[in-house]
């Protein structure tokens, strides 16, 4: 009877069954994945977890040990330079077993097992914070590429509420149009705004741009002083009549 007895002898020898494990063991290390049978995935889960947690401290103690079980020189190679800095963070738990469907022929159950932090489809997280690590020069141009180009587009955009006659909404509903800066609109003629404002709807009916253009020309040039002088002049947007 097996009576508090733990270990799966897998139906070999002792010195079977460690060769054997051994062997997936440094195929797994080796290609981070391989396909087997539910009983040996187990096993071979806790073989080789202590050997992964072993390798996070990279001494000669260390390497002679995992050696000792893996016997395998580039497994150890790949698993203290690779695998150890890829699960610093992990605190155990480094592989993952998933069922598959059960073998033709014996009806075996069958599962693969993995190194968890090199799956592409859960390890995806890990994986971008890596790239995002290394790159991080260029990352950094990408996302102040859409700032400079703001800080443009701001810096080309006038206040045209500066023009006697248009308000936030209306200068909303220029921008729009394309008209954002004096100069812009001191070359669009009144007729041309009109219809903008027309289109926009009945609220913007009203306002006059007969004097937009003229208003707008001194803005562009500068010279504030002969706009404030001329808006003094306006009311509502017409010229008072002498």
């Amino acid at each position: 009877m097996r009576h508090g007895k733990k270990v799966n002898h897998l139906g070999r020898t002792d010195s079977h069954r460690k060769a054997m494990l051994a062997n997936m063991a440094t195929s797994l290390i080796k290609h981070k994945r391989i396909t087997t049978t539910l009983a040996k995935a187990k096993a071979l889960r806790k073989y080789v977890e202590p050997l992964i947690t072993k390798s996070k401290n990279d001494t000669t103690h260390s390497r002679r040990t995992v050696f000792a079980y893996l016997k395998d020189k580039d497994a150890v190679t790949i698993l203290f330079r690779e695998v150890s800095e890829k699960v610093a963070s992990r605190p155990g738990g480094y592989t993952r077993i998933i069922k598959l469907e059960n073998r033709l022929g014996d009806n075996a159950e069958m599962a693969f097992i993995e190194l968890v932090d090199y799956n592409e489809v859960y390890g995806k997280t890990a994986k971008t914070e890596k790239k995002t690590t290394r790159r991080r020069g260029a990352t950094k141009k990408k996302s102040d590429q859409p700032k400079a180009e703001a800080a443009a587009a701001k810096t080309a955009t006038d206040d045209l509420t500066i023009v006697e006659g248009i308000g936030p909404k209306i200068a909303e509903v220029l921008a729009t149009a394309g008209i954002s800066t004096y100069a812009e609109l001191a070359k669009t003629d009144a007729e041309k705004v009109k219809e903008i404002l027309t289109e926009a709807g009945s609220n913007f009916n009203t306002a006059d741009p007969t004097t937009w253009a003229e208003q707008a020309q001194l803005a562009a040039d500068g010279k504030f002083e002969e706009l404030e002088k001329l808006k003094a002049e306006l009311d509502g947007g017409k010229k008072v009549d002498e």
